[in-house]
């Protein structure tokens, strides 16, 4: 993972896979909304930002509360999902 993080595109790529991957699963969205909010909360405290797109990401994400949080995790699925 540490690869994908270093390169915002590979990073979406890579989201998007797994998010293609859920869905053909059969989680449903809400699943998937829930996931990503992990992850992001993940990452915002654990992983320090490789690139300066990461970084505003990160930035926002600490500003947030966590309804504002869950709208960046949706958003961001929403997002990638866009480049399928």
């Amino acid at each position: 993972m540490a690869t994908v993080l270093k390169s915002f595109e590979k990073w979406k790529e890579f989201l998007a896979d797994r998010i293609n991957q859920a869905e053909h699963a059969g989680m449903s969205d809400e699943t998937i909304s829930k996931l990503a909010f992990q992850i992001g909360d993940f990452l915002a405290d654990k992983i320090d930002p490789e690139n300066k797109e990461e970084r505003v990401l990160k930035e926002l994400w600490d500003v947030g509360d966590e309804q504002e949080r869950r709208t960046i995790a949706k958003l961001m699925i929403k997002w990638v999902g866009q480049q399928k």
